[in-house]
């Protein structure tokens, strides 16, 4: 069953109350926003925000540690707004279930999409160094292997992106966060990755 509660980024709690720091805090956050689209975020520094919505770098440091927290309070109004229109949808909604996933499958895209930089930036440049893993030549051999035996299998629609499905699954990380993150067990895992492939070849 799909979660009923939003979860943010930003806790409420985490809000100022003060009227003049509530202000500050909004011009810091549309500015930042501007800067961010016109420039991309990682050529805009924390002096230039600060320069650009007249405060201090005092003042915007006591809101923001750095431009990754920065990031991550823009993420939440999209957040927000993406988890409620969410929510709403899966509860009302007559769609099949399966519809239902296709279509939270394509905003999660979507989501990802418009705020890629953000969410890089927020990441400390975790999410760069995994895609720069899985491309890494000795790593990317499961790939090239997984692909070849995919083309050698008849009517596989779309090999190489099946192949990328398939690789992400093996990689480090994904096989962490399945077994020490969900606590799944090492053959469950293996299972499960052998029933997409099932799945995805028939």
């Amino acid at each position: 069953m799909f979660s009923e509660e939003p979860i943010f980024f930003q806790s409420e709690t985490d809000l100022p109350t003060r009227a003049d720091a509530l202000q500050n805090r909004a011009e810091i956050l549309q500015v930042a926003r501007r800067l961010f689209d016109e420039e991309g975020v990682e050529n805009v520094s924390m002096s230039q925000i600060a320069r650009e919505a007249n405060v201090g770098k005092g003042t915007l440091y006591r809101h923001f540690r750095n431009k990754a927290d920065l990031c991550h309070v823009l993420l939440d109004d999209d957040q927000r707004l993406f988890q409620e229109q969410t929510l709403d949808y899966l509860r009302h909604s007559q769609d099949t279930p399966c519809e239902k996933l296709r279509q939270f499958i394509v905003q999660v895209c979507q989501f990802t999409q418009r705020n890629l930089e953000l969410l890089l930036e927020m990441s400390q440049g975790r999410i760069a160094r995994s895609a720069e893993y899985l491309n890494h030549p000795a790593h990317y051999w499961q790939w090239q292997t997984v692909t070849g035996l995919l083309r050698q299998i008849e009517d596989v629609n779309d090999v190489e992106y099946v192949a990328d499905i398939i690789y992400i699954m093996l990689d480090p990380a994904t096989y962490y966060f399945q077994r020490f993150i969900r606590n799944y067990d090492h053959q469950r895992i293996v299972d499960g990755i052998l029933y997409l492939l099932e799945q995805l070849t028939q």
